[in-house]
């Protein structure tokens, strides 16, 4: 990890002593796992609020389709699916 820093968090003693059980049993250590946890929860979240912030916007601008023809459509390419079976 060339770019890096320290971020000081606080964690139950519970957690902080299973990281270290898992640390040990992987052979990684405990800032390792917790970077890596961190990292991947801060991806997913962030895609998670993004896709609202999105959605908002798709709204605001009017940028939707109404639930009425997605269920029509949907109706239409099961029946078109069962047909081809």
């Amino acid at each position: 990890m060339a770019d890096s820093t320290t971020l000081t968090v606080r964690l139950p003693l519970q957690t902080k002593d299973k990281l270290s059980l898992l640390a040990g049993r992987t052979r990684r250590t405990s800032s390792f796992l917790a970077a890596e946890a961190i990292t991947d929860y801060v991806v997913r979240e962030l895609a998670i609020v993004e896709a609202i912030e999105q959605g908002r916007a798709d709204t605001r601008e009017g940028r939707l389709t109404p639930d009425a023809e997605v269920r029509r459509d949907v109706r239409a390419m099961i029946k078109a699916a069962r047909r081809k079976s």
